[in-house]
């Protein structure tokens, strides 16, 4: 029940308790953001759903994250019910189809969907900084290991291109200190340890290359209908740092690639952030001046970005000033602060004399939502109390077996699985050591054996780290590359490295 240039979101309540005045989304103004709050089990998840595929139907590519695996179902046409087909006829929604959308499913893990990988390079120390929770002065020299990559022409594609460079920057602390101000060893080994860390949260998944294209999120069906591209955020969760700051990444490139299109009649893209409090919890204020920018910004991009999240409070009040179009589930009102929630809610909304806005929100039913968009001239309507229409598409996950299907037919398969290890910082340094411990190794018209058929930088790499071979009596630049890193990180690290070398440290 769409409208050419408006989405269908439901009727709203009347005086006498029915629902009879439909309530729309105008397309022109999605890319003007909006904010699904709610406490759990009130609906904000189907009224997401329901919201991503009216996009998707009206011809507008959707990205989404699906926390808990029953977004997946928007895959699928939906099961006839009783209870969907009378809130239908309640809201005169006539007629009521079940349809399945247009989805790619992603996984940063690879195992839900196709890869998703960014290199080090495009994150940038003011991510990768959050992301590690480091300190002001760790940042300062995150900030000169990227410098120094650029300068050098070093690149920063995954986590061993930067743990290459760090393990250089401890064996030269004394020269980039003269040049960029203090740069001490126990900084770098701090970043190298936190480094280590994300590591085992499976950050050496997400770094590397093929690297994401912003233009398959922006895909469109031979029919018109825009992809809805699902991103499995299930395992992401369990590092909640990694998946706020990928999110922001994501929204950033958004920003930086896409160029100027002012007021289109509709989104290129609209992009839903679920769990949107983790992106500002405990952040800098760095950061949220960031979020602020881009969220001010990229509606020129024709970018619509609706963040989901329980609370209202969970969003700085700069933000939330930009966020146009709400849709508002019930709240509940027990503590003091659930109290000023509410009240803060209420506040934000344009007042409707038939009801009170603070009352209403502690009363909704499941399913039900205070509904305020932007109308004509980008002024918001009065808020209505509104019955959310039900999705054409399934509620529940899919089942492994749906959910493989769909990503073998994917227009993308095959494209992301393979990871791609090319020549960058890691190997630049690698042979930029190897020929400055062979000069200072070998006498002038010899060749060098090393022990047991180890030769160059690999036997110096595993002399150093396991404490074999022949020793020259000096040291070479490798030898103090690697046990900077084993003195900064551990011997754990040092293996790893040394696997790395091998060619067994593989993604």
């Amino acid at each position: 029940m769409n409208a050419d240039d408006a989405i269908f979101l439901g009727a709203s309540r009347k005086p006498d308790n029915s629902y009879q005045q439909p309530e729309y989304l105008a397309l022109k103004y999605g890319n003007r953001h909006g904010l699904i709050t709610g406490a759990t089990g009130t609906g904000k998840t189907v009224t997401l759903q329901v919201l991503a595929e009216s996009f998707s139907a009206a011809g507008v590519p959707v990205f989404c994250a699906d926390i808990k695996g029953d977004l997946s179902g928007i895959a699928a046409a939906g099961v006839p019910n009783d209870g969907l087909a009378k809130r239908a006829e309640e809201i005169k929604l006539s007629p009521y189809e079940q349809k399945a959308s247009p989805v790619i499913f992603w996984d940063i893990f690879g195992e839900q969907g196709h890869p998703v990988r960014a290199t080090i390079s495009e994150m940038g120390p003011l991510l990768l900084s959050r992301l590690l929770n480091l300190t002001e002065a760790q940042e300062g020299v995150l900030n000169i290991a990227f410098r120094l990559a650029d300068q050098e022409g070093l690149l920063l594609i995954d986590l061993k291109d930067l743990q290459a460079i760090l393990a250089d920057m401890a064996g030269r602390t004394e020269e980039l200190s003269a040049r960029y101000g203090n740069v001490n060893k126990a900084s770098v080994g701090a970043i190298q340890r936190s480094l280590l860390v994300l590591e085992q949260q499976g950050g050496d998944r997400f770094f590397g290359e093929p690297a994401l294209r912003i233009a398959d999120l922006m895909r469109t069906t031979v029919d018109g209908r825009g992809v809805v591209s699902v991103l499995a955020a299930d395992r992401l969760m369990m590092s909640p740092r990694l998946y706020s700051t990928f999110l922001l990444w994501l929204m950033s490139e958004l920003f930086e690639t896409l160029p100027e299109v002012g007021d289109p009649d509709k989104p290129r893209l609209v992009f839903f952030f679920d769990e949107a409090h983790l992106l500002f919890d405990e952040a800098p204020k760095a950061l949220i001046d960031r979020v602020e920018q881009v969220v001010r910004l990229i509606r020129s991009k024709g970018v619509g970005i609706y963040f989901v999240t329980q609370n209202p409070l969970d969003v700085p009040e700069s933000v939330l000033a930009q966020l146009g179009n709400r849709v508002q589930h019930a709240l509940r009102a027990y503590t003091p602060r659930e109290t000023n929630a509410v009240k803060t809610a209420a506040d934000t909304f344009r007042p409707n004399p038939d009801f009170n806005t603070f009352e209403a929100i502690t009363n909704l039913a499941t399913g039900e939502a205070l509904v305020s968009t932007l109308q004509a001239k980008g002024v918001p309507s009065v808020v209505q109390r509104t019955l959310i229409r039900p999705p054409a598409s399934r509620i529940g996950p899919l089942t492994p077996e749906e959910r493989q299907k769909i990503i073998a037919a994917s227009p993308i398969a095959g494209q992301y699985e393979q990871a791609i290890d090319r020549d960058s910082a890691f190997e630049m340094l690698a042979r930029k050591a190897e020929a400055a411990a062979q000069s200072q190794a070998k006498p002038q018209g010899q060749t060098a054996q090393q022990p047991d058929g180890q030769e160059g930088i690999l036997g110096d790499l595993l002399g150093a780290a396991l404490g074999t071979g022949k020793r020259s009596g000096r040291q070479t630049i490798a030898e103090a590359a690697m046990k900077s890193v084993v003195r900064s990180v551990g011997s754990s690290l040092g293996r790893a490295l040394v696997r790395g070398i091998l060619g067994s440290f593989k993604r």
